[in-house]
């Protein structure tokens, strides 16, 4: 994953306090769920919901709800030491991706949020949340954040690539055609706009499986094997050879 970063006017040692200091800088807020008595009155659960800060979008919340929430005053300690609140933005975008990389979701997620509160029209924000809610047992939360993203970075090869991986997901749950439509005419995008992304022509090779057009599946395969063969799934291998051998005989 390639993330970038403009940090014009701050230092590193101002960047790494900020970061520390903002685990404090919003309240937990932790919800509980609501179950339905006998009597049809709601109660609430001994189980908490996720704290609202590692929710996406503070639970869907708008901008100036979590603004209330984190504080007006915080947001504004925050954006001081930045150039303006777009590079503040980007910079919580670009700590999201770091802590992603480091196994860390939660601390990712809350990096995302600020990155999107500061600058709505960020659409790193919610492709990092989105990478996120791909861990959901269905697609559909993060197709709705990447597709977000998408409307605000159409040429973003990297937000086409995994929204397109995420409708092919949807579309191997569902088989509902339209899914596989998009999912495929998205990633198509991505390797046009950026031929060099690997894990973009393995999941365009998918694609082509879905389709049965296995012989373009094979070659999509191989496109992003030898940009990078660590981008290789193996498990669709064994798929793949179970319905056409490799054509190139590499594979077996």
């Amino acid at each position: 994953m390639l993330i970038s970063a403009s940090l014009k006017s701050v230092s590193s040692a101002l960047a790494t306090l900020l970061v520390l200091g903002l685990a404090e800088a919003a309240p937990a807020r932790a919800q509980h769920a609501t179950v339905a008595n006998p009597d049809g009155s709601r109660a609430v659960s001994a189980a908490p919901l996720r704290p609202l800060r590692l929710q996406p979008l503070f639970g869907n919340l708008t901008v100036a709800q979590a603004t209330q929430i984190l504080g007006a005053d915080k947001l504004r300690a925050i954006t001081a030491s930045f150039a303006s609140p777009a590079e503040a933005s980007a910079f919580f975008a670009n700590k999201g991706f770091e802590y992603l990389n480091e196994n860390q979701p939660d601390t990712a997620t809350y990096r995302f949020n600020l990155a999107w509160l500061l600058d709505p029209r960020n659409a790193d924000a919610y492709r990092g949340l989105g990478i996120i809610a791909s861990a959901q047992p269905t697609p559909d939360a993060a197709i709705a954040l990447l597709s977000s993203g998408l409307a605000l970075a159409p040429a973003n090869p990297l937000l086409l690539r995994d929204l397109g991986a995420s409708h092919l997901l949807r579309y191997a749950r569902t088989k509902k055609k339209k899914d596989l439509t998009q999912g495929f005419g998205l990633l198509e995008r991505a390797t046009t706009l950026d031929a060099s992304d690997a894990v973009a022509w393995q999941q365009l090779a998918r694609g082509f499986y879905y389709q049965e057009k296995y012989a373009e599946a094979w070659a999509a395969l191989h496109k992003g094997q030898a940009i990078s063969f660590a981008s290789t799934d193996f498990n669709f291998i064994s798929e793949l050879l179970a319905k056409m051998a490799d054509p190139q005989g590499t594979i077996k």
